[in-house]
Order: C-alpha cells, then sequence, then structure tokens
C-alpha cells in the first residue's frame, strides 16, 4: 500500500487540473483574438482616464448609462482620435511619396556628413551608416502608411469595447475585482497603482510631446527650418524616444541649416531648442508627470522597448505599465505568500 502521507490529496488533483484548463483555455482565446489586444488596452486607458467622470455623470448627474457613454466616447474621438488623426495625415502627406522623400533624405544625410567632415575630420555618417537609416526611415514610413487602416480598426474596436464598460461600470468592476485570487487590500493596491500609471503614461506622454513639438515649431519658424509642420510632427514623435528625445529633430535640422550657408539661423535654431524645448521637456516631467506618478527612467526606456514590439502604437502607454506592474506583484506576492 502507498503511504497516505506521500500521495497527492483529490482537492490539489482537482486544483492543478483546473488551473492548468484555465491557463490551456486562457491561452487559446488569447492567441487566436491577440489582434484585439490594442484595442482591449485602449479601451482600458480610457476608462481608467473617464471613470471618474463616467460615475460622477451616472450617480450624481444621474444621466442615462447610454447617454453618459456616448458622450464620453465623443470625448475621447474629439481630444484624441482627431488630433492623432491630423498628426498622421501630415505625415502620410508629406510622406506619401517614398522615393522623393528618401532621396531628399539622402541628399540631407549626405549634406551633413559633408560638412562636419569638413569642420571635423570625423566620418560620422560613412554610406554604410546613411543607407541603414535610409532603409529604416523607408520602413517605419511604410508600416506607419500601411498601418493606418488597422489603426482605424483597433480604435473603433477599442470604441465599441469601451462603450459597455462604461454602461455597465460597476459590474464591469465587480467582475474584475472577483477575477483576481488575492486579498482585497492587494487588490487595491494593485488598482490604485494601475490608475496612476495609465493617467500618467495616456496624459503625461501625450502632454509632453504637444508642449515640445508647439514649442519647437515656434522655433522653426522663427529661425526659417524647412517643412516646419512637418518638423514638428517628426519633433512631438521623437519626443517619447528614451534619452535622446527630440534632440534627435532638432540638431540634425540645425546642422542642415549651417551646411546650407544659413550659419546663423542654424546655430540659434539648435541653441532655442536645446534651452528652450529642453526646459519645455523639463518643467513637463518634473511638474505634471511628478503630480502623476514618478516613473523611473529605466523603466521608461525598456518598457517603450517592449511594448512597442508587443502592442504597437499602444505599447507606448501599456510598455512601462507593465514593468511597474511586474514590481509591484513581486512585492504581493511576498506579502500573500512568503513568510518572513
Amino acid at each position: 500500500m502507498l503511504n497516505s502521507e506521500k500521495q497527492i490529496s483529490g482537492n490539489v488533483v482537482r486544483q492543478i487540473f483546473l488551473l492548468a484548463t484555465i491557463l490551456i483555455l486562457g491561452f487559446l482565446i488569447g492567441y487566436n483574438l491577440s489582434m484585439f489586444i490594442p484595442s482591449v488596452l485602449g479601451a482600458i486607458t480610457l476608462y481608467i482616464v473617464f471613470r471618474n467622470l463616467n460615475f460622477y455623470l451616472q450617480e450624481k448627474r444621474k444621466w442615462k448609462s447610454f447617454l453618459s457613454s456616448i458622450f464620453l466616447i465623443f470625448i475621447c474621438l474629439v481630444v484624441l482620435v482627431i488630433p492623432l488623426y491630423f498628426l498622421i495625415d501630415i505625415l502620410v502627406a508629406k510622406l506619401g511619396d517614398p522615393k522623393q522623400y528618401l532621396g531628399k533624405l539622402t541628399e540631407f544625410l549626405n549634406k551633413i556628413q559633408n560638412f562636419i567632415y569638413s569642420e571635423t575630420g570625423f566620418d560620422v555618417l560613412s554610406k554604410e551608416n546613411i543607407l541603414g537609416i535610409r532603409n529604416l526611415v523607408g520602413k517605419f514610413s511604410t508600416s506607419v502608411v500601411s498601418s493606418t487602416f488597422n489603426t482605424l480598426t483597433v480604435v473603433f474596436s477599442a470604441f465599441f469595447i469601451l462603450y459597455f464598460m462604461f454602461a455597465k461600470a460597476r459590474l464591469f468592476e465587480r467582475l474584475a475585482i472577483s477575477a483576481l485570487p488575492l486579498k482585497r487590500v492587494n487588490i487595491d493596491r494593485i488598482g490604485k497603482k494601475l490608475q496612476s500609471l495609465v493617467v500618467a503614461n495616456a496624459v503625461g506622454i501625450p502632454v509632453v510631446a504637444l508642449g515640445q513639438g508647439i514649442v519647437a515649431l515656434i522655433g522653426y519658424f522663427i529661425f526659417g527650418a524647412p517643412s516646419p509642420v512637418l518638423l514638428f510632427a517628426l519633433t512631438a514623435i521623437a519626443s517619447v524616444i528614451p534619452v535622446v528625445g527630440a534632440a534627435i529633430i532638432y540638431i540634425p535640422i540645425g546642422i542642415f541649416m549651417i551646411a546650407e550657408g544659413n550659419t546663423g539661423s542654424g546655430i540659434f535654431l539648435m541653441i532655442y531648442c536645446i534651452v528652450v524645448v529642453g526646459l519645455t521637456d523639463n518643467i513637463l516631467r518634473f511638474t505634471l508627470l511628478r503630480k502623476l506618478e514618478n516613473i523611473h527612467p529605466l523603466n521608461t526606456v525598456f518598457g517603450i522597448i517592449m511594448g512597442m514590439n508587443l502592442f504597437g502604437f499602444m505599447g507606448l502607454i501599456f510598455g512601462p505599465i507593465m514593468i511597474s506592474i511586474t514590481l509591484l506583484l513581486i512585492q504581493i506576492y511576498k506579502d500573500e505568500f512568503v513568510e518572513i
């Protein structure tokens, strides 16, 4: 006879079987519906940002749930989608002819390379590097243009999901809370942390990007930079890149203007952007973002890299959040199961 102390209890076997079944089914559902993950993440982001306003309208102002849901989706459309559409439209309009803009990009890089080499003797941009940059920009711009339809699909699906989340907000939150096998105090910790992180990223990143882009646009007009509206869009997008940020746009533009013979304008443009745009970035990050959530720079760097690979555009928001939540879950695991 087997020693009963060495046997696995029936309760443990049933628990393992149930967990394995849940994991397998969850994997199959997630794998086959992976195309909707950005939509779900977008809906969750917008729900968290407008959660309090939704409850205020429904419970304080006594609005019908369908009315408040449609109203908030309209706000999202006006505040978020329309500006994003115009930003993409600027890029598509300016970068619509690949041969033309890639030729101009090659000429732009060659002029910078020749100027730097003639002044310093350093071969900063070799022909191989210029070709690599050209190919990289070509792939990126092609993916931006080709993903426009996919972006519209993601936005439509996100709003569809968001409507039901707003309309049945209390039910949605009760189901989410009941699905987590944790202590209520730890569920509250996760909820508060997730809310602060989403608001910090969903509000902070666009505000910082738009602020730097507008301030840089003023400088582009003042000092006569070429295609200032296009540079505004590129500067706003580049501002989310960790470490280098918007400097990856305005420094080469300044050098190009100097190489073109506009020495004073190029120098003053770089000084203006380094000082004023850099000051704008610091002010926004150390006031707005610090009030929202103090996110470590390394968290942002690795989060954006990972998030963009996993979720595309939504990875800018959810990449850093995933890292922060993972660290929080490690702390919660210690609190739940580790006896010290």
